[in-house]
């Protein structure tokens, strides 16, 4: 369930953000196409970025802690944390790109 929230959180956080952030390129003189194009955009960069990070913890995690451990490094580095913080990344792209073509569908009309 707290991975679920995390995920819920972000996605929460996104979606504020595209909200703040078309309204502010409207304002500014952007058209509201373009500002939700924009928007997605970035939304689909960081949720791309998430993914890739996750996996890549997924894959990787293991070996880095132990290559960690056996260097002496004392970081805080995990797997785990990594994962967290990727899944947050993706969780926040999401909501920007959800945001972004709800207000376009709606900025659009029937």
């Amino acid at each position: 369930m707290r991975r679920v929230r995390l995920v819920v959180d972000a996605l929460a956080v996104g979606g504020g953000v595209a909200a703040l952030a078309i309204a502010a390129l409207v304002v500014t003189g952007t058209t509201p196409t373009r500002a939700t194009e924009l928007a997605f955009a970035i939304g689909a960069l960081a949720l791309g970025i998430g993914l890739l990070g996750w996996s890549g913890s997924v894959m990787a995690g293991r070996g880095i802690e132990t290559m960690q451990n056996h260097l002496d490094t004392n970081t805080d580095w995990t797997e785990a944390k990594s994962r967290r913080a990727m899944a947050r990344v993706g969780g926040f792209g999401g909501g920007l790109m959800l945001t972004s073509a709800i207000v376009e569908v709606l900025a659009s009309g029937p």
